[in-house]
């Protein structure tokens, strides 16, 4: 890491500023933030920042391919397809844990990838709550791609509105008042326009969605959709009345056939030195001798739910037979602890994400941190650790 920034951060870090940090950030808006916000930053060198530029670049490239537009036609489950699918996804966020090799070299290595939005909004406004409230040097910035602040949020406005007015694009939600990621919805309607609006809130006329804006009935041409499959398919409770998979005249963003297609389901096929050996369940032979250097994900979860460490050859065995295509067996990753704090390092993973509009290139614009001094990345693996949590990583500017 960037030995100096790190060192003046802790010498400098005092109870008293996080407190004020967290107490601003918490007041915002009219709600807490529903995760624990770490006490740090991360600083990156340039060395670091050339291995991240390569590896996404990797991930880029194979998703431009023929290769990628052959296999990921299987990606989607039947019965789940929408119609009126796009070239390519216009959200994409790629997630690395942050390693050493065996030279010593800090290097990121792939753990998923996802063509569904993220925290885009949430990300700025924490960046800008640690510049109020500690030193962050103007040497080194979040974002990539040559962004600052007004030029991001103009990026992010094409990318979410299109063509459109802000009042004919929502945020869709299942109840969005009470999703973890409440404070990136506010966050998105404050520098946006767009407001979070649950499916059970929309009406449908023909193949036309409208909603209620402010009292009046108001049209949707285009969707920031932040609807989790699986969540979805966990309320059968819900009731609204159109189909996220009719043939509606809505734009997507994303599409939600991106949810399966760029997923934890590419794994197996992504060559790479960043990318750790993968393979599905249903084409092993024999399972490895030493399964606790792997770890087994289900293709189509999200925030790590179903993913097994400590494996067992019973565990795998356990997988119905018609079931054992959608899991994927990963190399262990090892995180590095390389964050130091005012007591154990930290370890970090970083979270690359991207926007892709029309014929331009895919573009990385911003960063996501989670770090961690437990065993995974999860709350339940960090009770009582400080120096955990949400945070943004910091590169030297080239």
């Amino acid at each position: 890491m960037i030995k100096h920034l790190r060192e003046n951060y802790n010498k400098n870090w005092t109870e008293e500023k996080y407190n004020e940090y967290t107490h601003y950030l918490n007041n915002y808006f009219d709600f807490p933030i529903d995760f624990r916000l770490s006490e740090t930053p991360v600083f990156f060198p340039k060395e670091f920042k050339a291995e991240l530029r390569a590896a996404v670049k990797d991930i880029l490239d194979f998703l431009k391919s023929d290769k990628f537009k052959q296999i990921s036609k299987k990606a989607i489950p039947p019965g789940l397809e929408v119609p009126n699918e796009d070239a390519h996804t216009n959200l994409l966020a790629i997630d690395f844990a942050v390693c050493k090799d065996e030279n010593g070299k800090l290097i990121p290595q792939l753990i998923e990838l996802q063509g569904f939005a993220s925290l885009y909004c949430y990300q700025e406004m924490l960046s800008l709550a640690f510049r109020k409230h500690f030193d962050i040097p103007d040497t080194v910035t979040h974002f990539f791609s040559g962004l600052d602040h007004d030029s991001y949020i103009e990026v992010l406005k094409k990318t979410f509105l299109g063509d459109c007015k802000p009042e004919n694009v929502i945020l869709l939600e299942i109840e969005p008042e009470k999703q973890k990621t409440r404070v990136d919805f506010a966050a998105t309607e404050k520098w946006i326009g767009i407001r979070a609006v649950c499916l059970t809130k929309i009406t449908k006329e023909g193949k036309q969605l409208f909603y209620d804006r402010d009292g009046k009935k108001t049209r949707i041409e285009r969707i920031y959709n932040r609807v989790i499959y699986d969540e979805l398919k966990k309320r059968p409770d819900l009731k609204y009345n159109f189909k996220i998979s009719e043939d509606l005249d809505v734009q997507w963003v994303a599409h939600p056939n991106w949810f399966f297609k760029i997923s934890k389901y590419l794994l197996p096929y992504i060559k790479s030195k960043y990318a750790p050996d993968s393979r599905f369940v249903s084409e092993i032979e024999t399972f490895p001798t030493d399964l606790e250097n792997y770890v087994l994900k289900p293709l189509f979860s999200f925030a790590g739910v179903g993913v097994k460490f400590d494996l067992t050859k019973e565990d795998l065995e356990a997988i119905p037979e018609n079931e054992k295509a959608n899991f994927v067996l990963q190399k262990k990753i090892e995180y590095t602890p390389v964050v130091q704090t005012l007591d154990e390092p930290a370890k970090a993973e970083i979270r690359i994400l991207c926007v892709w509009n029309g014929d331009e290139e895919p573009m990385p614009v911003i960063n996501l941190i989670r770090m961690s001094k437990g065993k995974m990345m999860g709350v339940d693996f960090n009770k009582g650790k400080t120096w955990t949590g949400s945070s943004v990583g910091y590169f030297e500017k080239d």
